[in-house]
């Protein structure tokens, strides 16, 4: 039993020491529009869209599993799009949370009379506060070998904390082009979106400790392969100072005729960390999925494979006059 427990704290060290110089991570990438990429706000036919997400994660190994929620808004104004997004993860025994505020703006322009093809801009600021309970941890320092050996917290731990709490500004921006013929076979899209250009720095320490910009490539190809059945292979790459990511996606949908909505599925490969399965629907203003990830990494002998679940919601108004509904690159 005490080597399960000693196995169990090397582990959730493990995961606290991977937050360093890291942002939220959501399998189901593209469900909230503006955190994909700014160049998607108000990228919609509605007056506007309210979508909301959870992840929890690492439930099998942690005794606080970690916990990711999303809340965004954004509405088409002409050209331009407007919205505001709150990003809340929270992790760990130390209860490190981050909380993240944004505003986000962007502006499409079409590249033909028929407004079939289409590019976006956008730009997304705000600030992120992040911070912790020192107190609550337990270091090697502390760790008593008398009893069988166990963890004092009386012991000083030699650890010296300048702050446990501090704001950093965040400023991202993103470029999207994408095609929008109701009638074609073939929608495809490709876009592009980077996250902490002013590199902010962040420490709890007296060091100098810099967040590294965040690159996205993201991209796909909608094949309406019946006016009810559609295929949509994609792919992101994530990069981020030494590490980086690919995920290689599919969706399908079917419309059911006589129920007037869309079943979904679909999944993900995460390259050496998770395959990702998923299933929603879309019934008029209404897209609900959820989706599981089965951990495929070097922690899937503990984790039994088990790694994370996550639920998204999304509503759209309804524009007052109806149209034609083009085929953004999100469903």
């Amino acid at each position: 039993m005490k080597k399960k427990l000693l196995i169990s704290y090397s582990i959730l060290l493990l995961l606290t020491s991977s937050l360093k110089a890291q942002d939220f991570h959501l399998s189901m990438y593209d469900a909230g529009p503006l955190f994909l990429n700014p160049a998607l706000t108000g990228i919609v036919d509605a007056n506007f869209r309210v979508h909301a997400q959870y992840r929890n994660q690492w439930k099998s190994v942690a005794f606080k599993p970690y916990n990711t929620a999303l809340l965004s808004l954004d509405a088409p104004k002409g050209k331009w799009g407007f919205g505001g997004q709150i990003i809340n993860m929270r992790a760990g025994v130390g209860n490190y949370n981050v909380l993240q505020g944004m505003l986000s703006l962007s502006y499409a322009v079409p590249l033909d009379k028929n407004k079939y093809n289409n590019i976006s801009f956008g730009i997304q600021a705000g600030a992120t506060q992040k911070k912790i309970e020192a107190g609550l941890y337990t270091y090697d320092n502390q760790y008593n070998n008398t009893n069988g050996g166990y963890f004092d917290q009386s012991m000083s731990s030699g650890e010296s904390f300048n702050r446990q709490s501090f704001v950093t500004e965040q400023v991202n921006a993103g470029f999207l082009y994408y095609n929008a013929k109701q009638q074609s076979r073939l929608n495809p899209f490709l876009g592009y979106s980077a996250f902490n250009l002013t590199s902010p720095k962040e420490t709890y320490f007296a060091t100098s400790n810099k967040l590294p910009i965040r690159h996205y490539i993201h991209g796909g190809l909608r094949i309406n392969v019946t006016e009810l059945f559609y295929v949509l292979p994609k792919v992101l790459v994530m990069m981020q100072k030494n590490a980086s990511e690919q995920l290689y996606s599919i969706d399908i949908g079917y419309f059911l005729k006589e129920q007037e909505f869309y079943l979904l599925a679909g999944g993900n490969y995460r390259n050496k960390d998770a395959a990702v399965v998923y299933v929603g629907a879309r019934k008029n203003n209404y897209i609900a999925k959820i989706s599981y990830d089965a951990n495929t990494s070097s922690l899937k002998d503990v984790s039994k494979y088990r790694g994370a679940f996550e639920i998204s919601f999304t509503y759209m108004a309804k524009k007052s006059k109806a149209k034609v509904i083009r085929h953004c690159p999100r469903l």
